[in-house]
């Protein structure tokens, strides 16, 4: 018995121990990569707010008996507590069949449905596979619902989170979705939401000649409104084709006001992943109208801005874009960029322009910096002309003030809270 004793003290004690220490430090690795994750998403809830899709109390009447299409992605939940408390959720479409509303149908803006698909990737037709209700994609070559993808609904919810920012395309889906429903008379219904960005009014005002699917709107670039509120305004500023108006109720929050801290529970879009990258977008998303990442294809995507022709003795941050969910085919895949990793950087209260400008002063080849998405995403020619000229962010600005004065009279007249 003596061999056996020595084997079992000498080689299964050491073996058992460290197997005891692996599962040990691995339990802590996923305890601990966890804690990160939810640091990185930053959940940290106004637990006041209580969104429009769950006070079921104040839209259950309107949809009765009716025939329901529902405009939908990942962000149209109910929360399990009124208030947050519980981070538990169900899919609103999964809510309305509990409750035996009749949903016909679902239609689904960029992203999709489940939200996975990448930045202007076309999203198919399909059928939810939970539900097996049809998915009308709102995306590429149909953004605007068809007469016949409309015949057979007696009302249309919209609920979708927006970020506050024009050339996010869900309030050019929103635009849409109201024009169609208006030229069928079916009212449309918006669960309202959150804006994490309420607090800013800021940017260029977008000139008509320079309309497209990421700015439809005379509206600065970051607005200051919730998807409700702005619903309002495209009715009653007579946005619609032909100046039709339509049939619009909005189920409002509780105990929202604009400047309050909102960090978003579910990411709106594969792209912004935490509330930094929501807070920078509309400032680093200039850069997609450029030769420079706005971080799409790595993991702090509108935290991080760069590029190979940036000037490695100015930007000493780098990193690589590789392939991944929301970014299949980033930009300057697999190129080492010099630029700014901004995940730690302050609140934003305003729209920054310094970036963009720092970039262009040192990049090595200015012919070849702008694109022609640059003015659709500005919304004017004249950015663009300004920072080739040289102006400094403040000369810029001051620009858009005029323009600024006049919009915020104008949205007064849709605000439903402070």
């Amino acid at each position: 018995m003596m061999p056996f004793k020595v084997i079992k003290n000498t080689v299964l004690f050491p073996i058992v121990i460290g197997f005891v220490l692996f599962i040990s430090c691995a339990h802590k690795a996923k305890k601990e990569n966890i804690e990160s994750i939810e640091k990185q998403l930053e959940i940290k809830i106004d637990t006041s707010i209580v969104v429009g899709a769950n006070r079921t109390d104040s839209y259950l009447t309107l949809l009765k008996g009716k025939r329901v299409g529902v405009v939908a992605n990942q962000t149209s939940v109910v929360f399990k507590s009124e208030n947050f408390k519980d981070r538990g959720y169900t899919h609103l479409v999964d809510s309305l069949l509990a409750l035996q509303i009749d949903v016909k149908q679902v239609f689904a803006p960029e992203h999709g449905f489940r939200g996975k698909a990448d930045a202007g990737e076309i999203v198919k037709d399909g059928i939810d596979t939970k539900t097996g209700l049809p998915i009308v994609s709102l995306y590429g070559n149909n953004k605007k619902p068809k007469p016949e993808q409309l015949q057979a609904l007696d009302a249309v919810i919209f609920d979708i989170q927006d970020v506050g920012a024009r050339f996010y395309t869900y309030i050019s889906s929103l635009h849409y979705v109201m024009e169609a429903c208006a030229e069928a008379n079916i009212p449309v219904i918006i669960f309202d939401r959150p804006n994490p960005n309420g607090h800013i009014i800021d940017g260029p005002i977008l000139e008509i000649e320079n309309q497209s699917f990421v700015g439809m709107h005379p509206i600065p670039v970051v607005h200051g409104m919730t998807i409700g509120e702005y619903a309002k305004m495209i009715n009653g500023e007579k946005w619609l084709k032909n100046g039709v108006e339509c049939d619009l109720t909005v189920i409002p929050m509780k105990h929202y006001k604009h400047n309050k801290t909102y960090s978003l529970p579910i990411k709106p879009s594969p792209n912004l992943p935490n509330a930094q990258a929501i807070n920078l977008y509309a400032s680093l998303c200039f850069f997609e109208g450029t030769n420079v990442s706005a971080g799409r294809g790595t993991a702090t995507q509108f935290q991080v801005f760069g590029s190979p022709f940036l000037n490695s003795g100015v930007f000493s941050f780098t990193f690589t874009p590789q392939p991944n969910e929301g970014a299949k085919y980033p930009k300057h895949k697999n190129e080492l960029c010099y630029g700014v990793d901004l995940t730690q950087y302050e609140k934003l209260n305003e729209l920054k322009l310094t970036w963009l400008i720092e970039a262009y002063k040192n990049t090595s080849d200015k012919s070849k910096f702008f694109n022609n998405f640059f003015v659709k995403l500005a919304g004017t020619k004249d950015l663009q002309k300004q920072i080739e000229a040289g102006l400094t962010e403040g000369e810029i600005k001051a620009t858009w003030q005029k323009g600024l004065k006049s919009f915020n009279v104008t949205r007064a007249n849709y605000l439903l809270y402070d």
